[in-house]
């Protein structure tokens, strides 16, 4: 924790127990810095953790694809703001195949965000 006050161009002594005259904000600053440290690093951990690959778990070629298209698609929705043209340009495929899969996986499109959203 001192090191990355240090490397942030914090006095570390300024912000310590017993220091004299310290922020008085600066130990509950401190402790909310700890706290999400520590929710920062427990969140790490559990993504390791989901996305290391169980040697044991039985792969579904059609499910893995499936999700594959389904985060390929929402992105691709995403980064047009929603407009399936765009999307299906974007993808390389008719706008006809882009929307059967949409229908056929459930896209959820209300999730996607507008362009009017994005520029905010």
């Amino acid at each position: 924790m001192q090191e990355f006050l240090a490397l942030n161009g914090n006095d570390v002594t300024d912000h310590q127990s017993g220091g004299g005259a310290a922020d008085p904000t600066a130990s509950l600053r401190l402790e909310v810095l700890r706290d999400l440290t520590i929710a920062l690093a427990r969140e790490v951990e559990a993504l390791k953790e989901r996305n290391s690959p169980d040697p044991m778990r039985r792969l579904n070629l059609y499910k893995e694809v499936r999700q594959f298209e389904i985060n390929l698609i929402a992105c691709a929705l995403a980064r047009t703001g929603g407009h399936q043209t765009r999307a299906a340009q974007l993808l390389g495929v008719k706008l006809t195949t882009l929307n059967a899969k949409i229908k056929r996986y459930g896209v959820d499109m209300l999730t996607i965000p507008a362009d009017s959203e994005r520029a905010a």
